[in-house]
């Protein structure tokens, strides 16, 4: 997602850290970690894509078309498939 507080959120406990200027590049969570800003973003992209590839799902949420308010995903026809063997 790509408002996902990566930098903002602990990768020790899962705190979120409300208000966190860009400035900040080293913190420390009330749970008592020292976090490297940059580093600590890493870790947490990182947990976030191995719970996505075991869990599934996409890593962007679905959308409808802003034009058509018909979702944005390529659908078949109904009756596209007739004919064919099923296997």
């Amino acid at each position: 997602d790509r408002w996902f507080p990566s930098s903002k959120l602990c990768s020790a406990c899962g705190v979120l850290a409300e208000q966190m200027p860009l400035d900040v590049r080293e913190w420390t969570c009330r749970c008592g970690v020292m976090h490297d800003r940059d580093l600590n973003a890493a870790r947490n992209i990182l947990a976030e894509g191995l719970s996505v590839i075991a869990c599934g799902g996409g890593v962007r949420p679905q959308r409808g078309s802003s034009r058509t308010r018909q979702s944005s995903v390529k659908q078949e026809p109904p009756g596209a498939t007739q004919g064919l063997p099923v296997l």
